[in-house]
């Protein structure tokens, strides 16, 4: 997917269980979540291997107009990157900002609002084996677009403070906690806040240790026939 300009949708641009996909030179601005790269639980494809790079992901913080219920109606305003239950995914070189709950969410199926969907048998509700590097940071993450959200921003970083450039759901496999499945960030001063989604946000942290590694690059879409200019 490119050379598109997304604008004033709750989901400026989606990869939705699929496999092998590249996203670059898009625009997704003013949007509730600029790119989306998720799995849906009842779809008997599961979605991996997705590189978003060289994008301009900026102030996607339009109020999610989607009906309740729906695949994307429980995506917070304010989501520059958005990865839900999907694996090997690599986001790079893009340019941030303005993106008012973070520049990259990545969440599991527990934190997606998708409870009374039916699960595929082989649906892994967990995303890993995720990259992100060499990515331009602006600001962001200071108004999240749900009111719990933006209270855990002010009782960690006060009422003028913000999330870091990326939010985590910390929701893990409890057998697939080691390198090959980690969220590696290479990517300057960027944090990681985990929310510990897990235990109500009992005890949610900046982590940085867990995530200074990296992921073989994943090979760039080759088509048969090049399609277009």
């Amino acid at each position: 997917m490119r050379r598109n300009r997304a604008e004033s949708n709750v989901a400026g641009i989606e990869i939705e269980n699929s496999f092998n996909a590249d996203v670059y030179k898009n625009e997704a601005i003013n949007n509730t979540g600029g790119i989306l790269v998720f799995n849906m639980p009842n779809l008997p494809i599961p979605g991996h291997s997705t590189r978003v790079y060289n994008n301009v992901i900026e102030r996607n913080n339009t109020a999610n107009f989607a009906p309740p219920g729906t695949a994307v109606a429980s995506v917070p305003a304010g989501s520059g990157v958005l990865i839900n239950s999907n694996d090997k995914v690599e986001i790079f070189n893009n340019r941030f900002d303005g993106n008012q709950t973070a520049n990259i969410i990545i969440s599991s199926y527990f934190s997606a609002g998708y409870n009374n969907r039916q699960m595929a048998a082989d649906f892994d509700p967990y995303p890993e084996t995720i990259f992100i590097y060499d990515n331009v940071f602006g600001a962001g993450g200071n108004a999240p677009g749900f009111p719990e959200l933006d209270m855990l921003r002010q009782a960690l970083f006060g009422a003028d403070g913000s999330f870091p450039d990326i939010i985590w759901d910390g929701v893990v496999h409890p057998e697939r906690q080691s390198a090959p499945y980690a969220i590696c960030v290479n990517n300057g001063d960027a944090q990681v806040l985990n929310i510990d989604a897990a235990n109500a946000s009992a005890n949610p942290r900046v982590d940085a240790d867990p995530h200074r590694c990296s992921h073989d690059k994943l090979s760039p879409v080759s088509l048969p026939v090049e399609m277009g200019v």
